[in-house]
C-alpha cells in the first residue's frame, strides 16, 4: 500500500506541475483564439510572434537588464561572500543577515522601497533604475550560494599558497575562485532566471522605453492573452529544455 500510495502521489504531483505547461504548448498551435477549444493545427501564431517588433524589443530589454544585472551582482556577491567567509569582522552575523534580507522582504515592499529611494535621489525612472533594482535583489542569490560553497572548502589550500609567498590577489585568482566557480555560475543562473521573470519590482521602477517582456505580457492581460503569448512561452520552454539537455550531456560525458 505504501509503494502504491507513493506512486499515485508522485504521479499526481507531476500532472499538477506539467499539465498546465502542456496545455500552453498545445494552445500555441491552436488556430482558434478561444482558449479551451482545439480546432486544428497551425504555425501562424509563431509567424505573428516573429513579426511582432514590440515583443522582440521587450525581450531584448529583458535580456539586456538580466545580463547586466547578473554580471554586476556576480562580482559584488562573490567578493562579498569571500570577504565575510575569510575575514572575522565585528557584527559579521548582522552583515550576513542584511546581505540576505532582500530575499526575505516581500517584493511589493522592496519595490516601494526602490521607488522611494530613486525618487529621493532624483533618478528618472528608466533603464538605469531598472538595472540598479535588479542588481540589488540578484546579489543575495549569488552571495548565499557562494558563501555556502566557501564554508565547505578546505582553507588549508589557501593557507598553503600564502605560505609559499602568493599574494592575496593571486590566492583568490588561482585557488579560491576556481574552486567556487561552479557555485558562482549556479548563483548567476538562478539570479538570471529571477531577473528575467520579475514583474512586481520592474513595474515600480521602470519608465518609458524600458518595458520588459514580463511587463508586456502582464499588460496584455487587460485585453486578453493572445495565442502569440503561448507561442512565446513554448519557445522559451524549448530553450530551457535545450540548455538542460546540453548540460546533462556534458555531465554524462565527464562521468
Amino acid at each position: 500500500m505504501g509503494k502504491r500510495f507513493r506512486t499515485v502521489y508522485m504521479t499526481a504531483i507531476l500532472i499538477f506541475l506539467y499539465l498546465p505547461i502542456l496545455v500552453v504548448v498545445l494552445y500555441s498551435f491552436n488556430p482558434s483564439k478561444t482558449a479551451g477549444v482545439m480546432t486544428g493545427f497551425t504555425l501562424s501564431w509563431y509567424r505573428e510572434l516573429f513579426a511582432d517588433g514590440e515583443i522582440a524589443r521587450t525581450l531584448g530589454n529583458s535580456l539586456k537588464v538580466a545580463c547586466i544585472s547578473v554580471a554586476a551582482a556576480g562580482i559584488i556577491g562573490t567578493l562579498g561572500a569571500v570577504a565575510l567567509a575569510r575575514r572575522h569582522l565585528k557584527l559579521q552575523g548582522l552583515m550576513e543577515g542584511l546581505s540576505s534580507l532582500p530575499i526575505m522582504i516581500p517584493e511589493i515592499v522592496l519595490a516601494m522601497a526602490f521607488l522611494a529611494a530613486f525618487t529621493f535621489v532624483g533618478l528618472e525612472l528608466g533603464m538605469l533604475t531598472l538595472v540598479l533594482a535588479h542588481i540589488t535583489f540578484c546579489i543575495p542569490y549569488i552571495f548565499i550560494i557562494v558563501k555556502g560553497r566557501l564554508a565547505a572548502l578546505d582553507i588549508s589550500l589557501e593557507e598553503a599558497a600564502r605560505d609559499l609567498g602568493a599574494p592575496p590577489l593571486r590566492v583568490f585568482r588561482d585557488i579560491t575562485f576556481p574552486l567556487v566557480f561552479p557555485a558562482v555560475l549556479a548563483g548567476m543562473l538562478l539570479a538570471f532566471a529571477m531577473s528575467l521573470d520579475d514583474v512586481i519590482i520592474s513595474f515600480f521602477v521602470t519608465g518609458p522605453g524600458a518595458q520588459t517582456l514580463p511587463l508586456k505580457i502582464y499588460s496584455s492581460l487587460k485585453v486578453g492573452v493572445t495565442p502569440k503569448i503561448n507561442a512565446l512561452c513554448t519557445l522559451m520552454l524549448g530553450v530551457v529544455f535545450l540548455f538542460v539537455g546540453v548540460s546533462q550531456w556534458i555531465r554524462a560525458k565527464k562521468t
